[in-house]
C-alpha cells in the first residue's frame, strides 16, 4: 500500500500526510485533487496530519495550503522537507503583524 500525501489545491506547496511512522528516507505518493498522484522521497520525519514540501521554497517565499498563504519560509525548504514551527513563520491570526 502507498504512503498518502494530499495536494490540497493546485496553489499548495505543500501536502500533508496521512500516514503514520513515516521516515526520511521513504518515498510516497502525493496526490492532487484531481486524483493524479506523483511519488516522492520524504527527507526527514513527518508526523501525520504534518506538512511535506512540494517544492523548495526560498527563506521569505510563502507556504501555501489550502490555496492561501499560511506563513513565510524562515530558511531555505527542500521538496520533501518536513515544513513547521522550525522553518516556517505563520502568518495567521497574529495580532502583532502590521495591517
Amino acid at each position: 500500500m502507498d504512503i498518502i500525501a494530499l495536494q490540497c489545491h493546485e496553489k499548495d506547496n505543500v501536502a500533508v500526510v496521512f500516514t503514520e511512522n513515516l521516515e526520511a528516507g521513504m518515498e510516497i505518493s502525493v496526490k492532487d485533487k484531481k486524483g493524479n498522484c506523483n511519488k516522492m522521497v520524504v527527507r526527514a520525519r513527518i508526523p501525520y496530519g504534518h506538512k511535506v514540501a512540494l517544492t523548495s521554497v526560498e527563506p521569505g517565499e510563502e507556504i501555501f495550503k489550502y490555496g492561501e498563504p499560511i506563513g513565510v519560509a524562515t530558511a531555505k525548504i527542500l521538496r520533501g522537507d518536513y515544513v513547521h514551527i522550525h522553518n516556517m513563520d505563520s502568518q495567521r491570526a497574529r495580532g502583532d503583524l502590521e495591517k
